[in-house]
């Protein structure tokens, strides 16, 4: 059987290292020896022996999430020694090493998979009322790798002045950063931005250090029921 499917950039990627590996540009592969945490709904394939658990939700998370986020999308834990493919809706997918000191803060819709390795923090976003959606983001510490996705070929800005930011199009950013929102008007754009989610506000970024902005603004209800209850805030379904 002969065809340009069957080329080598097609082919599943081989190592001999456990880990997260991009496949291609939209699909991840984790060479799984243990235990990895992923987005729920985000395997497209499995080798091997390998398990799926959903985690449950309580507290402060739960509390957090039925108000701001709805439903949301919950995070799984896969274990067991296999390949996981892992892809959302053929967004780009890619890889961040974390290392002993760093602090990575982003938007939980942005969230593809992490070592269990690492662990997060829910932090509130200074600057905004409560009754706003966009309050809470997540911050990553510790020693492993970190899979987020972005729609489209993302601009990482190296913030050396005042920055701002549509929230639907930040991903993520220094943790080091002071943030803060600030009404379109006050800035004098108006309606001028979030022309498609209808954002009253833009996120601003001052000190040192970066933030990574993709070239679209997620839509509600782009990928259906859950997805549109997942983007209400900047956690997305991290909160479960």
């Amino acid at each position: 059987m002969r065809s340009a499917l069957f080329s080598a950039e097609n082919l599943e990627k081989e190592s001999q290292q456990p880990g997260m590996r991009l496949q291609n540009s939209k699909m991840l592969k984790i060479e799984l020896n243990g235990e990895a945490m992923a987005r729920v709904g985000s395997m497209v394939a499995y080798q091997g022996q390998v398990q799926f658990q959903a985690l449950g939700s309580g507290g402060i998370g739960k509390y957090l999430k039925q108000r701001l986020t709805g439903e949301g999308v919950p995070l799984m834990k896969v274990s067991g020694h296999g390949d996981v493919f892992l892809a959302d809706f053929a967004k780009d997918v890619h890889i961040i090493d974390l290392e002993p000191g760093d602090a990575l803060s982003i938007n939980g819709s942005s969230v593809l998979a992490f070592d269990s390795t690492l662990t997060y923090e829910i932090k509130m976003v200074s600057g905004m009322g409560f009754a706003s959606s966009g309050l809470f983001n997540c911050v990553f510490t510790g020693h492993g790798r970190i899979a987020i996705t972005t729609d489209g070929a993302p601009v990482v800005l190296n913030v050396d002045a005042p920055t701002y930011v549509d929230p639907q199009a930040a991903v993520c950013w220094s943790a080091s950063l002071q943030t803060g929102y600030h009404r379109a008007d006050q800035l004098g754009l108006g309606t001028l931005i979030g022309r498609t989610t209808g954002e009253a506000f833009t996120m601003s970024f001052a000190g040192q250090g970066f933030v990574v902005v993709q070239p679209s603004e997620e839509r509600p209800g782009r990928h259906g029921g859950n997805q549109q209850q997942e983007q209400g805030g900047l956690l997305g379904g991290l909160l479960q």
